[in-house]
């Protein structure tokens, strides 16, 4: 790239001493007010049509309930499109509508600024939104290597503004939606489109804007994962849980939940948390009163769902033995790398070779390692590595298990070495 990228990110202009910049002004409120949420089809009409008759990127955030509600809908939408002085932002509240499509017709040929966009794309495309085009600041913020990326931290050290993040973990689902949260959601895209235009500036010092280019289209281009094949496996404190029989209670216990939290709306763990999953597999209680001596079990609404509860123990205990889950799960990648020195210790060596490869050439680059390569990437590649394992090789493993170009360029020469027996 023919830049320095050892250089540390630049900073917002001051006017103090490099030791004491003046201290950031905290942003209370939108510069246009607090919008009103769109709830009505000639209202989001309005919207879409002053969105599109508006001018540069589109700033796009989304508020959901996580740990309050079922699944990851989003309950606020919130958008920003136009300059300093004449932008203006427009909070939809999607509940009464089955989709935005005409809100995404209205910005369709708009760059769409975002933060974390990962987070909130699923969520936009249930309600029809897709950005063809988009500058994810968080994202950008980790390539030009910024230790702190939240959108808080990077607005405070880039631009030298403060936002309230105190509603960060509300229940958005509430209705109506207090006024105070609709100024914090106004205000996470504020300053969006100015966070984008510096970010912009500073990864082209650094010569890295070709990285984040590539990025940014594989955000555009990435489907939403598909559903595990066994998600109940991904029970927090599962690994305590030794034998097929218990394995095949957090199952049932884990299904029971499920289904109560799917009907009532409810996050799962607001109806039962995994640690009362895990003791009551590890216990396996045979009646209401050895269910209730344990932890959580004995709250009031966990105690109405006693029976529930005993019933998907009393199913695991009647499976026969080829009816059990397997203790391990087989998967279509390596073992833990914990069990590699003892089941292939040169694929162990190899992979410590490779590791301090990239860990070398993400410091060289002020780029964290994680965002150079995916170590499951590396992981793959090193326990079962090309043949050839000539660059060639290596550099087509590489893009066959998703890495982008730049990232192949930077790191294929490396590996090839860490891959040489």
């Amino acid at each position: 790239m023919g830049a320095d990228h050892t250089e540390q990110p630049t900073l917002r202009p001051t006017t103090g001493s490099v030791d004491e910049p003046p201290a950031p002004v905290p942003l209370l409120v939108p510069r246009d007010g607090t919008p009103e949420p769109v709830d009505t089809a000639d209202a989001l009409a309005e919207a879409a049509a002053r969105l599109a008759a508006a001018s540069g990127p589109v700033a796009v955030d989304a508020e959901r309930a996580s740990g309050y509600r079922y699944g990851q809908r989003a309950y606020l939408v919130q958008l920003r499109r136009g300059g300093e002085k004449a932008g203006h932002t427009v909070l939809i509240d999607p509940l009464p509508f089955d989709d935005l499509a005409v809100v995404d017709a209205a910005i369709v040929d708009t760059e769409w600024v975002l933060h974390a966009a990962s987070q909130d794309l699923p969520c936009l495309a249930e309600l029809g939104l897709r950005p063809r085009k988009l500058f994810d600041t968080e994202l950008a913020g980790r390539l030009a290597g910024f230790e702190r990326v939240g959108l808080g931290a990077m607005t405070e050290r880039v631009l030298g503004r403060t936002l309230e993040k105190g509603h960060s973990a509300a229940d958005w689902s509430t209705r109506p939606l207090p006024v105070e949260w609709l100024t914090y959601a106004a205000l996470d895209v504020e300053l969006l489109v100015e966070l984008r235009d510096a970010l912009a500036a500073e990864l082209e010092r650094q010569g890295k804007q070709a990285w984040a280019d590539e990025e940014f289209a594989a955000l555009v281009a990435s489907k939403p994962p598909a559903p595990r094949a066994e998600p109940w496996r991904r029970t927090s404190g599962i690994h305590r849980v030794r034998t097929a029989r218990g394995l095949a209670r957090v199952r049932a216990l884990w299904e029971a939940r499920d289904e109560i939290a799917r009907r009532r709306d409810l996050a799962p763990g607001r109806v039962l948390p995994d640690s009362a999953i895990v003791a009551a597999a590890q216990a396996d209680p045979a009646d209401e009163r050895a269910l209730l001596s344990l932890p959580v079990y004995s709250g009031r609404a966990t105690r109405r769902l006693a029976g529930t509860w005993l019933g998907a123990l009393t199913s695991a205990r009647a499976l026969t033995q080829d009816e059990l889950p397997t203790t391990a799960t087989g998967g279509d990648g390596p073992p833990p790398a914990h069990r590699w020195a003892d089941r292939d210790p040169a694929a162990a060596t190899r992979l410590t070779r490779a590791k301090a490869v990239v860990s070398g050439l993400s410091t060289e680059h002020n780029v964290p390692a994680e965002n150079l390569i995916s170590p499951d990437t590396v992981r793959r590649l090193c326990w079962s590595p090309p043949d050839p394992g000539d660059l060639d090789g290596v550099e087509q493993a590489l893009r066959t298990l998703g890495a982008r170009e730049w990232q192949i360029g930077l790191v294929g020469p490396g590996l090839v070495e860490a891959l040489a027996d």
